[in-house]
């Protein structure tokens, strides 16, 4: 089934509320230093308010790309409880096919407490549930051979076994393979991923979670901070791992990507304000994949889809909200299989 996507990965329900009672702290060790937020032991904080939402990157990435006229199905573990329920209520609302989602007897579903400062920073407090109960069967390995596109967000639990099982429906030249791998499998090093990354279309990271990476590798750690620090070292050396594309955010400098030709280099778009930054990687991150499928590949058109969505992401709390990009607000070509709408004049 042409232009159809499958998302794989994890799904939340997530509860936020906004407080501007933490203390910010510089915490230093040497050269190194981190902003901390810190509360007083004991104290009792006044809440006006608990947002509840949905995440999860499979979830995020799912609706982002139904957003955007395609074909969605979301292979994700969830449990059999209310939050459960509720997460696949919210996905078939917003078109999104959930029949390759498991419910998993006995788990609770993902969930995750989020703090969100004055200025939209987050901090997570998260809990992973059925997530890290993800399995791939021989019926959604099938499933995966017939769609073009896949994408692969943060995965937990029996990861690498999950990844093989993945490639090895999907890793062939008539599949777009785009991958935004999680903390785990970053930690795990390069020498881990790199089979998988010789059959991915995009690699998708931020600048931490690159330099993550490589440190975690004896080939690479000794390399100093200054290279280290240099987006362009980073992407280089990710794509010598095999990716056909490397993209690296990088926070407020924007993002750079690297197709072994050629460096594209965008700045953000800024937002019209700064809500909450929740969600922003992976409605990004999805968001050129969506742009590089309806655009035959066109890395420039793919990347301002990208920014443009990211923008209107963080002026809205949730990590996928109503006012995300639609096909109606771009100019772009139908997906075959995806619904009828309008393009704006």
């Amino acid at each position: 089934m042409k232009n159809e996507f499958i998302t794989i990965g994890g799904t939340t329900r997530d509860i936020s509320f906004f407080d501007n009672h933490g203390i910010p702290v510089d915490n230093c060790r040497g050269k190194f230093c981190r902003k901390l937020l810190a509360f007083e032991p004991g104290a009792k904080i006044k809440v006006d308010k608990f947002y509840y939402s949905y995440g999860g990157g499979a979830a995020n990435a799912a609706v982002c790309l139904a957003n955007f006229g395609f074909k969605v199905s979301c292979l994700a573990p969830i449990g059999d409880d209310e939050n459960g329920r509720f997460i696949k209520e919210n996905l078939k609302k917003r078109r999104v096919d959930i029949s390759l989602m498991r419910t998993v007897k006995r788990e609770e579903s993902g969930s995750s407490f989020i703090l969100v400062s004055p200025t939209g920073e987050r901090i997570i407090f998260a809990q992973r549930g059925a997530n890290v109960k993800l399995k791939i069967n021989s019926s959604d390995l099938e499933s995966l051979k017939k769609t073009k596109y896949v994408y692969i967000a943060s995965l937990a639990g029996a990861w690498r076994e999950n990844l093989r099982k993945i490639f090895s429906a999907v890793g062939h030249n008539h599949h777009w393979i785009f991958w935004n791998p999680g903390t785990t499998q970053y930690l795990g090093g390069p020498e881990r991923i790199a089979p998988f990354l010789k059959k991915v279309t995009v690699l998708a990271s931020n600048q931490e979670e690159a330099q993550k990476l490589l440190r975690s590798s004896k080939k690479y750690r000794q390399l100093n901070e200054e290279f280290l620090n240099n987006p362009d070292n980073l992407v280089k050396i990710l794509h010598d791992l095999g990716p056909k594309i490397v993209i690296i955010t990088l926070g407020a400098a924007g993002v750079i990507v690297y197709d072994g030709k050629k460096f594209y280099r965008r700045n953000i778009i800024k937002e019209k304000r700064r809500v909450d930054t929740t969600g922003i990687g992976d409605i990004f991150n999805s968001s050129f994949a969506a742009g590089l499928a309806l655009y035959k590949g066109d890395i420039n058109k793919a990347l301002r889809l990208g920014l443009k969505n990211a923008a209107l992401k963080v002026a809205y709390l949730g990590a996928h909200h109503d006012h995300l990009l639609k096909l109606k607000d771009i100019k772009a070509p139908r997906p075959k299989n995806g619904r009828k709408v309008k393009n704006k004049k």
